[in-house]
Formats: C-alpha cells, sequence, structure tokens
C-alpha cells in the first residue's frame, strides 16, 4: 500500500494536535520553537505534511454522504447516522469530526504559511520552499470549502492562534470565506508544480494539476445556491435558498471555474482512463493513475477514522476469505435505474452481490445493492484490518475537471458552447465503454444542458460524497428528494417508469477464488412475470431464482421488502424541510466551547 510520508517527531505532534477534540483545548502549534521547526526547508515540511491527515474523515462519506438519490442508511432511526442521513437533524446530534478536524488541519496550515513566509530560504531551496506553501494555501482553502457546504457561515482565520491569542470566533460570511478560498487556491496555483515535475511522488499531496481543479469547485460552489439567513438578526422568516447578491461576481466565479478547468485540461497531464472499471480497481490495489488528481491517504491506518471499504463497500461475511466488511449505507434502489443501457458504470458503482461464508456471490435485492467502487474482493490483500483497508479516498479526479468545465461554460456563457459539449461527452462516452453511438444527443440549450450534467455527475462520482452538496449548490435538494422518494413508491409498486421493470432474476451461483477477483457483477436473466411452475423447473435446473422486491439474503444483508408501506420507504428522508436542513445545525458542544458562536444557531433550529 503506498503511504505519504510522515516525519519524525513534529508529524507525530502533528496527529496528536488534530486528534484534539475541544476548540479551546486543542494546543497551538506555536508551542513548539519556531525558529527549529521553520530552521529548514525540510523541517517545514513536517508541519504541512502533518496538516493532511485532517482534511477528510468517515463522517464525511458516512453520515454526510447518505440521504441523497444515490445513497441512504441501513442503520436504524434511532440511530444518529440514521437520523442525520434522513436530515433529522437536531444540535445534538449533529456531526463534529468534519468541523473540528477541518480547523486542526487549518491551525497547522497557518502556521505553516506564517513560519514559510518569515524563513530565509537559499536559492536550491525555492522550488521546495514555493511548493510547501502552495500545499499549506492549497489545504486551508480544501478545509475551508468543507466547513462552508455542510455548516454554511462559520469561524474564519488565516492567522495562527498563538500569533492572534483570540481563542473565540463568531460566524463569518460564507462569500467572505469563499472568496479567501478562491484567492488561497489562485495563489497555490502559482506557487505549485505540475504533478510531471516529480517533487513529489504521490497523489496523496497537492500539486498544481490538483489546486486548479480545486480552485474550481470552490468557485461553482462560491457562485451558485446556499442557504443563507441574515446574521445580523438570525431571524427563521431570514432563511432562504439564495445566490450571493453580486451578479457580477457570480458570473467571474463561474468565469474562475472555468478558466482553472481549462488550464488543467490543456496541460495535458490528466487523462481519463479508457476503462471507468480501472479506476477503481487501481484506487483499492493502490496503483497511481492519470485519472485521479488528489487522492486522501490512508497511510496503513485508520486514519482520522476513516475507513473506506468497510462501511460503505460490499456485504463480505466474516468467515470469507476476503473477511468482515459490514456497509452501513446502502445504494437508493432507484439509481439501478439511473443508468441507462449499456452504461457501463453501473455494475462498478453499484455492487449487485454480497460475499457469502463459503465466498459465494449471492445477488442482491433491489433495496440491498451496495457500492460497488470500494469492495474489498478487488483489492490485492485485506489490508492492514478489516475495518482498516487502505483504500485511498479519491478527493478529485480528472473526470470532475471535464464536467465543471461544462457545468461552468454553461452557466458563463447562458448555454453550452462547443467545448461544453466535448467535454461533457469525453465523461459520457468513457461511460458507454468509448462507444460514442449510445451516449444520445446532448442538450444545445442552457436547462437542458444544465439537467444533463446534473444526471451524468450523479452518475460519474456515485458514493464519492459529492451528491449532497452538489444538489444543494443547484438549489434542488428539497425538489429532487421529494421526487426519489415518489420513483421509490413507483418502483416499490412496479408502476409508471418502473412498470416493466425486474420482478424476478435468475442466475447462477458461483464462488470467488482469489483476491483482484475479475467479476464485475453477477450475470442474469430478468422476468417482469414468472410463474410459479417456471420458477420451480429453473431452480430444478441449477439456477436461483430472486424475488427482487423482497429483502434479498435476510440471514445476512437486508433492508427489508421493498414495499410502499414498507418502513424503508417510509423513513426515508422523514426530516426533509425545505429551506432548512440544506446546511446542518451546530453541534450543541460546539457552541459550548466557542463563546462567540452563542447566540448563532442555525436560525431554524
Amino acid at each position: 500500500m503506498k503511504k505519504i510520508y510522515i516525519l519524525t517527531t513534529v508529524a507525530f505532534a502533528a496527529l496528536s494536535l488534530a486528534s484534539c477534540k475541544k476548540f479551546l483545548d486543542q494546543p497551538s502549534i506555536n508551542k513548539y520553537d519556531s525558529e527549529t521547526i521553520f530552521e529548514s526547508v525540510g523541517r517545514a515540511e513536517m508541519v504541512v505534511v502533518g496538516a493532511y491527515s485532517q482534511t477528510f474523515n468517515r463522517e464525511m462519506y458516512y453520515q454526510l454522504g447518505m440521504g441523497t438519490d444515490e445513497c441512504m442508511s441501513t442503520e436504524g432511526t434511532t440511530n444518529s447516522k440514521n437520523q442525520v442521513a434522513n436530515y433529522v437533524y437536531t444540535p445534538s446530534i449533529s456531526p463534529t469530526s468534519t468541523y473540528t478536524a477541518m480547523y486542526a488541519s487549518i491551525e497547522y496550515v497557518n502556521v505553516a504559511i506564517k513560519g514559510l513566509q518569515g524563513m530565509t530560504v537559499a536559492d536550491a531551496d525555492k522550488t521546495k520552499w514555493n511548493m510547501l506553501l502552495g500545499e499549506a494555501y492549497a489545504i486551508r482553502a480544501m478545509n475551508y470549502l468543507n466547513l462552508v457546504r455542510y455548516f454554511g457561515d462559520v469561524p474564519y482565520s488565516t492567522l495562527p492562534v498563538g500569533e492572534t491569542n483570540q481563542f473565540t470566533s463568531s460566524r463569518v460570511s460564507r462569500d467572505t470565506i469563499y472568496d479567501g478560498c478562491v484567492s488561497d487556491l489562485q495563489k497555490a496555483v502559482e506557487l505549485l508544480p505540475w504533478k510531471s515535475a516529480g517533487l513529489v511522488p504521490t497523489t496523496e499531496r497537492f500539486t498544481k494539476n490538483a489546486a486548479l481543479g480545486m480552485l474550481a469547485r470552490v468557485a461553482l460552489y462560491a457562485a451558485g445556491y446556499s442557504l443563507r439567513w441574515d446574521l445580523n438578526t438570525y431571524a427563521a422568516s431570514s432563511c432562504k435558498i439564495a445566490q450571493r447578491s453580486d451578479v457580477g461576481r457570480i458570473k467571474e466565479l463561474y468565469g474562475i471555474a472555468a478558466d482553472a478547468c481549462q488550464k488543467a485540461m490543456g496541460s495535458g497531464e490528466n487523462a481519463l482512463l479508457p476503462k471507468f472499471e480501472t479506476v477503481f480497481r487501481n484506487l483499492v490495489t493502490g496503483k497511481y493513475d492519470n485519472e485521479c488528481m488528489l487522492l486522501f491517504g490512508q497511510w496503513g491506518t485508520s486514519s482520522n477514522g476513516s475507513v473506506t471499504g468497510y462501511t460503505n463497500g460490499i456485504y463480505s461475511h466474516v468467515n470469507s476469505m476476503y473477511a468482515k466488511a459490514q456497509p452501513a449505507m446502502a445504494v437508493t434502489p432507484t439509481y439501478w435505474f439511473d443508468f441507462g443501457e449499456g452504461d457501463q458504470r453501473r455494475d462498478v458503482t453499484i455492487c449487485n452481490y454480497l460475499i457469502n461464508s463459503d465466498n459465494g456471490r449471492d445477488m442482491n435485492a433491489y433495496s440491498s445493492n451496495t457500492i460497488g467502487k470500494y469492495r474489498v474482493n478487488w483489492m490485492a490483500t485485506t489490508g492492514t484490518g478489516t475495518d482498516k483497508r487502505d483504500i485511498d479516498w479519491p478527493v478529485l479526479r480528472y473526470s470532475d475537471v471535464l464536467l465543471m468545465y461544462a457545468e461552468a461554460l454553461n452557466e458563463y456563457n447562458n448555454g453550452p458552447t462547443a467545448e461544453a459539449k466535448a467535454a461533457f461527452e469525453e465523461v459520457r462516452k468513457r461511460g458507454y465503454g468509448g462507444d460514442a453511438s449510445k451516449i444520445g444527443t446532448t442538450p444545445s440549450d442552457y436547462a437542458g444542458f444544465r439537467n444533463a450534467i446534473i444526471l451524468e455527475r450523479k452518475l460519474e462520482f456515485g458514493f464519492e460524497s459529492l451528491r449532497r452538496t452538489d444538489l444543494a449548490r443547484w438549489g434542488i435538494l428539497y425538489e429532487t428528494l421529494t421526487q426519489t422518494k415518489q420513483n421509490l413508491n413507483d418502483m416499490a409498486n412496479v408502476t409508471g417508469a418502473y412498470a416493466n421493470i425486474d420482478r424476478y432474476r435468475v442466475y447462477k451461483r458461483d464462488k470467488a477464488t482469489s483476491f483482484q477477483d475479475p467479476v464485475v457483477s453477477v450475470p442474469y436473466t430478468g422476468y417482469n412475470v414468472l410463474s410459479p411452475e417456471d420458477s420451480t423447473t429453473l431452480a430444478q435446473a441449477g439456477n436461483v431464482v430472486l424475488r427482487m422486491h423482497s429483502g434479498g439474503n435476510v440471514t445476512l444483508f437486508s433492508q427489508g421488502a421493498l414495499e410502499a408501506n414498507n418502513a424503508l420507504i417510509q423513513n426515508l428522508f422523514r426530516g426533509l424541510e425545505r429551506e432548512k436542513v440544506e446546511i446542518l445545525p451546530l453541534a450543541t458542544s460546539l457552541i459550548d466551547i466557542n463563546p462567540g458562536l452563542a447566540g448563532q444557531q442555525h436560525p431554524k433550529y
């Protein structure tokens, strides 16, 4: 497994600092002798590297990655993760790990930026010094983006706590924060080397390539919609979904996003892999490629609680050769039918089987399909442990750059340009194995192309922790999830668009025999109608007949039958409320330890 290297004692101190959960209890990194830390570029690197460990955590793909038209929780309704996934928010259960992790990392990079800027650097070290400063700016911007997209207006500082001696902070307008992030990333782009320069042998650290992609992502969020309220009154009546008020700045941000993507594309350093499947086989076996531009490295441990492949993978029985994998996340059943005929991404993204105790592949029913991108049977080994599979997280892929480019051009020009269509079609064509004849006609009007982008991002980035906040920045979270629940009812009743779906699937059961399992999906024959006599005949011929609306394998991984009055549907998105749940409330514990947030809770909580 590839590992981002952690450098001696100062980096260990970084990890120790990051583990602190209370803002006021976090020791300032400035307690270390800054003259010693920043006496050389090599030692300064320790501080920057230490900041990476808190840039991602399980909460971001677990609680905050569910509750979409692609992904749902498998846990009980009294479980806080299930409640967050279904928009049953309260300040007492609101997630805290992402919030505290981002700020721990931000404090680290604030110290790094201050220390680096105060160094006297020899000419021989200037290139690496630039790289480290660029990384620090990029990390800070990415962390603030993660805070704002989930919590809205949050405390914002670009100086170390030890310098300001301010241990409390109030909310700051997200527009101010976004503009700061754009500025940070523009600096990072100028300072960082291209990946091809070879200064960093890993995709687990920022390069110019990744900074350009992250700049585009931040700019699109900054220009997009979000739930806003009056920061002077905090009146509940002031809550509304809106873009920032400066129309000129909105257009400028779309231009910044398009330009950043164009530079990344024009460099020729990154490209789509020919097969979508290869992206994720490379990911789980630790191979770098030209498509994954930035990864969160597991570093051989369960770094910051991130256990990719365990709670968000396929089901694997504890006695199987792959050992236990226990999903707490499943596929929203309608997602399967969002993929077009021949779209190869479906069977990679959605795993239609589980691994039983005898290594046999048992097909899943509709309600029990699981996440296929991080499947443990594709790995080369079991990894460090069953809950520490050492699978990196894909923070940014080149396909995202292409689709962001297409989206930004459509918004900037009020309609898709030829370049926007080409970028969109490049991603879509790869999904169909390179066959352009299968991708259909690309819309030429603004609204049609926007809707095509919304769908394509869903198909391309399923279970990559982007969908929930993508829907929010488009201003359509409530509408999309309301329609998804109606679609799920139609699917349960086999009516409307789902009138002809398979009620039964018949397959031959086989067994896995190795790691790096070549199987992508279990082949089957589908039936809308199947008589008892025909079912018996098929079973006697050695087939398994699965009723697709059943709960699946009730002894292993089952979410219950897909029926309109079933709890699975009734409880889905049960707390959904427009102009309320698009932004999470701050946890009570976070407000208690930061007096600057007193009276600044989300107005509707």
